[in-house]
């Protein structure tokens, strides 16, 4: 099983459209454990349908094709792949309910050579269905651990966000849920190693583990009440890197740094195991 770069990068995939609503928005703000605390109201505008608004990085599980990295056409050791790195650009912000359009393309792989695996960028552009505007702008990088040295065209990986090397500036503690990686499936990712412990035993982890997406749509949330006074329609760009997996339970702790007007890079932690699990990330708000 070998990548051809030629085949993979000129792969098609069909536009995806998918109409959602507000108990989808409710859900996946649930799903990324908002409202843990039923007497503060800060969260009630994510998961209440009185004056609701949907949490930007919900824009994740919209128009997504699944796992299509485990057909046997693509030549990715599909049992090896990792999450490596979240992207995310907010065009206009994500309606409470809507209908939108995917399309979506594989931007590039990078070979790292023999026994170094391969980098797979993928872009997916969502637009409103009725008037063909651009919403959202959704990438990802896996790291496809096997599958280097195969030859592909010389090309660099994308450059990480550099943190500053001081103290935060903010910091948001969160909580996660023992039952968060059942609820958040519900989003549609239902990779069984976030359900069942024996898929979860053999994939090498101790119990089930959270999706890497709800530790991004955690963090986003931590982002928002820190920097958007609560406000998710004042965030335009989220962009990190996956670094270690969180178990369902853990506190996530995201550390904020101002870096200039409408700014940050941020980085979460397990707080349980003082384990970072997002890096070196970037954010943009108005």
């Amino acid at each position: 099983m070998t990548i051809d770069y030629q085949a993979l990068k000129n792969r098609k995939f069909e536009p995806i459209e998918q109409s959602y609503d507000v108990k989808d928005t409710m859900l996946y703000a649930l799903g990324v454990c908002c409202g843990d605390d039923p007497t503060d109201r800060r969260d009630l505008r994510f998961v209440y349908e009185e004056e609701l608004q949907a949490l930007p990085t919900m824009a994740t599980v919209l128009c997504a094709p699944g796992f299509w990295l485990n057909q046997a056409d693509t030549g990715v050791n599909w049992k090896q792949v990792l999450h490596g790195e979240q992207f995310l650009t907010v065009h206009r912000p994500l309606a409470p309910s809507g209908r939108l359009i995917g399309r979506q393309w594989i931007e590039e792989i990078v070979d790292k050579g023999e026994g170094r695996g391969a980098l797979i960028y993928v872009r997916r552009e969502l637009s409103d269905a009725d008037t063909e505007e651009l919403v959202c702008t959704v990438g990802l990088s896996s790291f496809a651990r096997a599958d280097g040295g195969f030859g592909g065209p010389e090309r660099s990986a994308k450059p990480f966000h550099k943190l500053p090397e001081r103290a935060s500036d903010l910091v948001c503690d969160l909580p996660t849920w023992n039952h968060s990686s059942l609820l958040y499936r519900l989003n549609g990712d239902f990779n069984p190693i976030h359900a069942d412990p024996a898929a979860a035993a053999s994939a090498g982890f101790d119990r089930p583990i959270l999706h890497g997406l709800c530790t991004y749509g955690v963090a986003g949330h931590a982002l928002v009440r820190s920097l958007c006074d609560n406000d998710a329609t004042r965030l335009r760009e989220m962009n990190v890197r996956f670094s270690a997996p969180v178990l369902p339970g853990e506190t996530i702790r995201t550390e904020i740094w101002r870096e200039g007007d409408g700014t940050a890079g941020f980085r979460s932690i397990a707080l349980e195991r003082d384990t970072v699990i997002l890096n070196n990330g970037l954010v943009r708000f108005v």
